[in-house]
């Protein structure tokens, strides 16, 4: 069932064309992930799907709520985890979890203990946000943005800036979401895409240049390996050679 569409889309900062009559759909349950270059337009979309920045033209549905008639519902069912962690850095993972429960009157320890067993977040409970390494940084910044209980979970570049190690165990907990909650993740890693997604979107300049599998995509672009395939779009799409 499809719980997010996306018809049309368009948004200008000036004279930057940062999305281009953009349309996809996303399916409930799903892992989706948005693919593309800096500049491509994957935050630009974000911001928009969680009415923190107006669309110029199009029509969003989210959950059978319009994006214009219906903002508030929308924010409702929807969280994000940004580039940036969004956690309090002088206070302990513990009382972050805590706060932010009180936040969104969520009472249920039961569940807040869940949260914490899938982010494996035991051994770190008592130490200050600030402390901790980047990998439980974005761990507990998830784990935070899940208290919401969203229907929608938006992961911005989740795993930027961490080592392998890092990043291998934070797929592993990702990838424990796929059909609990609709996940959108944006990334540069084509590997973690590759890893991670039912299926993927891949922007350049704003535009949609391809939707699908992995498979499929890679069938699309005649292409080997899913690189390859990103690679030889987005230079098409730039009027080069491959």
């Amino acid at each position: 069932m499809c719980i997010i569409s996306i018809n049309n889309v368009s948004k200008n900062y000036k004279k930057i064309k940062a999305l281009d009559n953009v349309s996809l759909s996303v399916n409930s349950g799903e892992l989706f992930g948005l693919l593309g270059v800096n500049g491509a337009g994957k935050t630009t979309l974000i911001k928009i799907l969680c009415s923190l920045t107006k669309k110029d033209s199009g029509l969003v549905v989210v959950d059978g709520n319009d994006l214009d008639t219906n903002p508030q519902e929308i924010k409702r069912i929807v969280d994000i985890s940004p580039q940036e962690t969004s956690v309090a850095n002088n206070l302990t993972v513990k009382e972050n979890l805590q706060f932010f429960a009180n936040i969104y009157g969520e009472s249920d320890q039961k569940f807040i203990d869940s949260i914490v067993q899938t982010f494996k977040l035991f051994d770190v409970m008592e130490q200050r946000a600030k402390t901790l390494s980047g990998g439980y940084k974005r761990r507990l910044s998830i784990a935070i943005a899940l208290i919401s209980k969203p229907k929608i979970l938006f992961l911005d570049e989740p795993t930027l800036g961490l080592d392998v190690f890092a990043r291998r165990e934070l797929w592993g907990i990702i990838s424990k979401l796929k059909g609990k909650v609709t996940v959108i993740l944006t990334s540069h890693y084509l590997e973690e895409i590759e890893h991670l997604c039912d299926r993927v979107a891949i922007l350049s300049k704003g535009k949609i240049l391809n939707v699908g599998t992995i498979d499929q995509i890679k069938e699309n672009a005649k292409a080997v390996t899913f690189e390859d395939a990103f690679v030889k779009l987005v230079e098409q799409d730039n009027g080069q050679t491959f």
